[in-house]
């Protein structure tokens, strides 16, 4: 598949599609919570997105690549923090709770995946979205 930008890798939909929801989900928390979970939740899950984003125009540096994905798989890491406080405060239910976390599981196994074998990613001619599965 023909890859033109961020927004067509599959890592990138699904952690835009989770932000999304997450951000639906936080507008019914308590307003005590506004600059502690639900700020800091919105904020780590858009960070992934963006990271994504950041790596995709640097690959043409496999070292940067390879950092942005970084910061994208720790903000990712940290977006699971915040939605475990999210369903032990009450606010989720498991049946909210239990396929975002492993959205975000996935998402962070398809940038490990990414980062051991940046090569097939990374360059100025890389066009096509390489057959190196990383959607664990």
């Amino acid at each position: 598949m023909a890859i033109r930008e961020f927004r067509e890798l599959r890592v990138y939909q699904q952690a835009y599609e989770a932000a999304t929801r997450i951000f639906d989900l936080s507008r019914e928390w308590p307003k005590e919570e506004t600059y502690s979970l639900t700020d800091q939740i919105r904020r780590s899950s858009r960070s992934v997105c963006a990271n994504i984003a950041e790596a995709w125009r640097k690959r043409r540096y496999e070292k940067h690549f390879v950092s942005k994905l970084s910061d994208a798989d720790s903000e990712a890491a940290e977006t699971r923090t915040w939605l475990q406080f999210g369903y032990d405060c009450d606010y989720l239910s498991e049946e909210t709770f239990d396929p975002l976390d492993e959205t975000y599981n996935q998402i962070c196994g398809g940038l490990v995946n990414m980062m051991k074998d940046p090569e097939p990613w990374c360059g100025p001619s890389t066009t096509h979205e390489p057959s190196v599965p990383y959607d664990s």
